[in-house]
């Protein structure tokens, strides 16, 4: 008997623990079964997915979704002249519609590149929670606070984030979120520091922030207060194990122990690194010092696209000629650090394809020629597949792409509103 809300799909290779092929039924969000046993007759939805690769959603633990906007925006420019002369005078003319018409793009491109669960810091936070809710996407969604150690502003920055926990909070059939996300140690005070983690331990909620970024960021803190950026914040009662910290390009040793034993997450993002020339993080040395490392794309104008795939890719080859080791980062990893990792991070119940985990599942279609043969698949889900392999999502138990197509959101007008509203920046 097929059950209410079910979808079945049918036969695809799973990546999980092993590769195998079987099938994978879901009822209502969660995954119910998952055996060669499961017959068309078990759910109301069936998906033939032979010749496909289900893989959990990928979780995106670092962005600014509305920077779609600003694509093409501060090329080759290092962080500080990019966000002075470029980024912060645009963002300056942000208005609540142009951030909900940029992050209905950012859905779409998401979703259309397998992503099911981003981490996003940045303003007019519930018009992306108003996409986020439209697009059938999860997200955990944090107003970016600065406050430039101005001491009104700092009570402003902070009324914002309650108002977005009180509108936004476990919303949208609890597939929203909110956390408590001040920018960095260089635009925020003590004080907004000190606040926004008693905030996020009050409210039970994620605490979102860029550290370490670039040498400058490090140099500059240590002249300040002789301290790195992570001494310093554990200093001051900000690390726990709802902290992401996004970047960690110039982690010392003695921060790693610190990271180890508070348990913070850190959001690894190889192309905005890069991009920006802010040095390569120490992913392969946070992983041998027992810390959780997710993966993030930053914002579109310092990557400029929101293709996870991409990430998963560069994420090993960096490590492997930085630290002249081929045997670092196997695919495996790499793959769980684009998935469970995250999941752990921002503590939702998915990331693995398992009985009771919540139903955010891909679909890669291997049926092409860069994805052929088919000798190992974890291998060509890392070196081989692109975005644009993505064939269906489901997140939540909801089909939010099927056979390319999105279902929740029209796609051509996204695009058409884009073009009309996007000279206003």
């Amino acid at each position: 008997m097929s059950q209410t809300n079910s979808i079945l799909i049918k036969n695809p290779y799973i990546i999980s623990d092993s590769i195998k092929k079987e099938s994978i039924l879901i009822v209502d969000n969660k995954i119910e079964e998952i055996n060669t046993k499961l017959s068309d007759n078990d759910a109301e939805i069936v998906i033939d997915a032979e010749n496909k690769i289900a893989m959990p959603g990928l979780i995106n633990t670092h962005t600014h979704v509305a920077m779609t906007l600003l694509r093409g925006v501060g090329d080759d420019q290092d962080l500080q002249t990019w966000l002075n002369e470029y980024i912060w005078p645009k963002e300056a003319k942000l208005t609540d519609e142009l951030v909900y018409h940029a992050s209905k793009l950012a859905m779409a491109e998401m979703i259309k590149t397998g992503t099911t669960t981003f981490n996003d810091m940045y303003f007019f936070m519930e018009q992306t929670a108003k996409a986020v809710e439209e697009s059938g996407l999860r997200a955990v969604l944090g107003y970016g606070m600065i406050d430039l150690f101005d001491d009104e502003k700092r009570k402003k920055e902070l009324n914002e984030t309650k108002k977005l926990i009180n509108n936004c909070h476990n919303t949208a059939n609890g597939r929203i979120n909110v956390a408590v996300s001040p920018h960095s140690p260089y635009t925020c005070s003590e004080e907004l520091l000190r606040q926004s983690a008693q905030l996020a331990t009050k409210n039970d909620l994620n605490l979102h922030i860029h550290v370490s970024e670039t040498k400058k960021e490090v140099d500059d803190l240590k002249n300040e207060r002789n301290q790195t950026p992570f001494e310093y914040l554990d200093d001051i009662d900000f690390l726990n194990d709802k902290t992401i910290a996004a970047h960690g390009v110039w982690t010392t040793d003695d921060e790693m122990k610190i990271l180890n034993e508070k348990n913070v997450s850190i959001s690894h993002n190889p192309s905005s690194n890069m991009k920006l020339a802010s040095g390569i993080a120490p992913v392969s040395k946070y992983l041998e010092n027992g810390i959780n490392v997710s993966i993030g794309t930053d914002g579109v104008s310092s990557n400029n696209n929101l293709d996870m795939f991409s990430e998963m890719k560069l994420t090993p080859l960096l490590q492997k000629v930085n630290t002249l080791n081929p045997k670092v980062l196997p695919t495996n990893e790499t793959i769980k650090m684009a998935t469970e990792n995250g999941a752990k991070a921002l503590n939702i119940n998915a990331g693995k394809l398992e009985k009771d985990k919540l139903a955010d599942i891909i679909l890669l279609n291997v049926n092409v020629p860069h994805m052929l043969p088919l000798r190992n698949p974890l291998s060509n889900i890392i070196y081989s597949a692109l975005g644009n392999d993505v064939d269906t999502v489901i997140c939540d138990g909801q089909i939010i792409l099927e056979n390319k197509e999105l279902t929740m959101i029209n796609e051509s007008e996204i695009m058409e509103d884009i073009k009309e509203v996007y000279t206003q920046l």
